[in-house]
């Protein structure tokens, strides 16, 4: 457990809320802050204190957590000079932008900021499963790290505020781009009466060993060598068609589908037909016109 000390959370939605429980339940004294008045009720029952104002709350505590609904709504209650000697870690859902513009706010408040990812729903928090992405002032991360540790593991990614939501959102990106095929694999099979239950196993098992191949991916693209004997863009260009037009003949939506064909299509007519998929990485780097 980290050394009892005093802590502000601004925000008591379903994650806010699930922050200060996991603050409290490690001993720490706790002041709470939510537009809403009504949601500091559960929580003051359990031994936090709530405060009238945002303001009120933030010059409760050294430590200031954010998290609310929308980065926009941080920005109307971090002001003033109540932010100088606090350090604040934002844990609301923004962009890279969202976070340096904030960071350069509160450090020209005369406070130190920590942008973080929380890689977790509310029902996680504080369990072993969950993990929260951290940047920007590193000794301000150092100095809470135990308290933070409450929440779950704690990485430190670099002194650029940005990069915590970078790859917060990199990785909701990747799951969203897993959940899609699933989704459309899912509704093929679907389209003639098959159990949903019947083909999770093997499609479970498919997608665990297709992410084997994610480290292959890594090496090609970090040492710029997409040279393949495995599959190639090309062999993939092929059989692609072919996925589409099962598509429409079972009754499926192909629209999930369309942009990585044009994407192949692309790298095909660029020259990269040979190369490994990974080579599909560096076209999205360079969006066509």
């Amino acid at each position: 457990m980290a050394e009892q000390t005093s802590v502000t959370v601004l925000g008591l939605g379903f994650m806010g809320t699930a922050l200060a429980e996991a603050l409290l339940k490690n001993g720490h004294s706790v002041t709470v802050w939510n537009r809403s008045p009504g949601k500091a009720e559960p929580l003051a029952a359990k031994g936090a204190r709530p405060a009238a104002t945002a303001a009120e709350a933030i010059a409760a505590s050294p430590l200031v957590i954010v998290c609310m609904s929308v980065y926009g709504n941080a920005d109307g209650v971090l002001t003033g000079d109540v932010l100088a000697g606090r350090t604040v870690v934002q844990l609301t859902n923004g962009t890279p932008k969202q976070a340096r513009a904030l960071a350069e706010h509160v450090t020209g408040s005369g406070g130190r900021y920590v942008d973080g990812g929380i890689m977790a729903v509310p029902q996680m928090i504080g369990g072993p499963d969950a993990l929260v992405l951290y940047s920007g002032d590193e000794a301000a991360f150092e100095e809470n790290r135990a308290l933070l540790g409450a929440f779950g593991g704690a990485r430190f990614l670099g002194t650029d505020p940005g990069l915590a939501p970078l790859f917060d959102l990199a990785l909701l990106d990747a799951m969203y781009g897993m959940i899609a095929g699933y989704f459309h694999a899912v509704a093929l099979v679907r389209s003639e009466k098959v159990q949903v239950a019947e083909f999770n196993p093997m499609v479970t098992a498919w997608l665990t060993a297709m992410m084997e191949g994610f480290s292959e991916y890594a090496r090609a693209l970090d040492d710029g060598d997409f040279s393949t004997d495995v599959s190639s863009v090309a062999t993939n260009q092929v059989a692609f068609p072919g996925l589409m037009d099962t598509s429409r003949e079972q009754g499926v939506d192909p629209a999930l589908l369309a942009p990585l064909r044009d994407l192949l299509d692309r790298a095909v007519a660029e020259g990269h037909g040979k190369d490994g998929l990974a080579r599909l990485v560096t076209l999205l780097e360079r969006p066509a016109s």
